[in-house]
């Protein structure tokens, strides 16, 4: 949570102010960070939790053991739905999940929990994992 909130501070949110910070730790110990970054045309914003995956994807990582994703908000700070889909293709589904804030409440959850019944690979007739 302490390297998600350092995260956060990285935001380019000019248009929201809504900084979000993501930690995600790989199987082999690398903690991938990644922030919110916004754009004027807003649809090609890009949530922290996504920079996170795809920094770790871009640099081959492809297992994962935990996320931990915070906001300044009064409850702890949920994933959209674009993220939840996004680690339905990269998570084991009880992969552990911690949801925070800056106030220092904390959820631990999962991508089942988040996102049951999600559409993957498997729907695709490709199995669980197309590493």
């Amino acid at each position: 949570m302490e390297l998600a909130i350092k995260a956060r501070e990285m935001a380019y949110v000019p248009y929201s102010n809504f900084k979000v910070g993501a930690a995600l730790l790989a199987a082999d110990g690398q903690v991938y960070l990644g922030c919110n970054i916004e754009n004027a045309a807003f649809s090609p914003t890009n949530c922290a939790e996504r920079t996170a995956i795809f920094k770790a994807l871009s640099e081959g990582t492809r297992h994962f053991t935990a996320l931990a994703v915070v906001a300044d908000t009064e409850q702890p700070v949920p994933p959209c739905g674009v993220c939840r889909q996004v680690m339905a293709e990269f998570f084991d589904p009880e992969m552990p999940i911690y949801l925070g804030n800056l106030k220092g409440e904390m959820v631990q959850t999962s991508l089942q929990t988040l996102l049951p019944g999600s559409f993957t690979k498997r729907d695709l007739g490709m199995g669980e994992r197309n590493d």
